[in-house]
């Protein structure tokens, strides 16, 4: 496998290994479900995380203290805010789900997606 150039992050790099972990806290999720994270990039001084990730159908409760842009590469999903509007993405789309959001994120189906989250200093 080629170098990449400094300062280049390959999504595809086999070196990184998935963090693996199960949600089931049910004040947060109907029911417990399993996700993994190939998280590539990381910088900690500025909050900034972004990689892979994937879970099975799921509904969770969110309250969003960071700004997340996440890119669809396979499911569908439905955000619902707390005043019950909703709108469901699916592969190929992308969207921000910005720092203030309260409401649920739905996995309507497996999901796999691209994210870049960046939380406040």
């Amino acid at each position: 496998m080629a170098r990449a150039p400094r300062h280049v992050l390959d999504f595809n790099d086999p070196s990184v290994t998935a963090v693996e972990s199960t949600v089931s806290d049910p004040a947060i999720v109907d029911q417990p479900y399993s996700a993994r994270s190939w998280r590539h990039f990381q910088r900690p001084e500025s909050g900034a995380l972004a990689g892979i990730w994937e879970a099975e159908a799921h509904l969770e409760r969110v309250d969003c203290d960071y700004d997340e842009l996440c890119h669809l590469l396979e499911g569908r999903v439905r955000l619902t805010d707390a005043e019950g509007v909703f709108q469901e993405f699916g592969p190929g789309d992308s969207f921000v789900v910005a720092a203030g959001f309260r409401g649920t994120w739905e996995n309507l189906t497996p999901v796999r997606k691209v994210f870049f989250i960046l939380q406040p200093r």
